[in-house]
């Protein structure tokens, strides 16, 4: 293809294609356009996910749900959001992902989402978590704080602390949040 035939709508067609990092618009939810790495990220041919709910990607659609109101708030405050998560491939395996999202539409965030995916790594494996960390993972999921679940286990606040400061740097994320979406699918 000669560049000087190749006009700036085409361009723009090419770079968006040929992104490095999984890039998709979703209107309400549903796909309405990707590029090549997202197609190749999850293992679907591009038409595969076209007009498909979003859901596609989550273990269930309690999660997906889940997923959603995690970053709900943010996208109401600034139009964006941005987090690490779990994405479901089309063969049933996972990849973790650094997940950005932009709204296109302040009044109506869900209606236009224009989305990257940059992928960090696959799957974490065969995690192997302590009864410990166990405990305070489950403190966390019912939303209780560091003091809350240091009573229910009898221990101090401090260790519920060291228990999380460890299983962030263990599984390298850096909040709360992303701690309990990477560790959902482990189980």
């Amino acid at each position: 293809m000669e560049a000087d035939i190749v006009n700036d709508a085409e361009l723009t067609a090419i770079a968006f294609d040929e992104a490095p990092l999984g890039l998709v618009l979703t209107e309400n939810r549903r796909i309405r356009t990707l590029n090549n790495r997202f197609a190749e990220m999850t293992g679907f041919q591009k038409h595969e996910l076209i007009g498909r709910s979003f859901a596609l990607f989550y273990a269930s659609h309690a999660e997906f749900e889940r997923v959603r109101e995690i970053g709900f708030s943010a996208l109401r405050e600034t139009g964006r959001y941005t987090d690490q998560r779990l994405l479901r491939r089309k063969d049933g395996s996972h990849i973790w992902c650094r997940f950005r999202a932009r709204s296109l539409d302040r009044d109506h965030l869900l209606a236009r989402l224009v989305m990257s995916f940059a992928q960090v790594f696959d799957q974490p494996g065969n995690v192997s978590l302590t009864a410990r960390e166990k405990d305070v993972l489950a403190g966390l999921r019912r939303g209780l704080t560091s003091k809350a679940i240091a009573r229910e286990l009898a221990l101090s606040h401090r260790t519920i602390e060291d228990v999380r400061a460890r299983l962030l740097k263990r599984l390298s994320v850096s909040n709360t949040a992303e701690l309990l979406a990477k560790v959902s699918l482990l189980d």
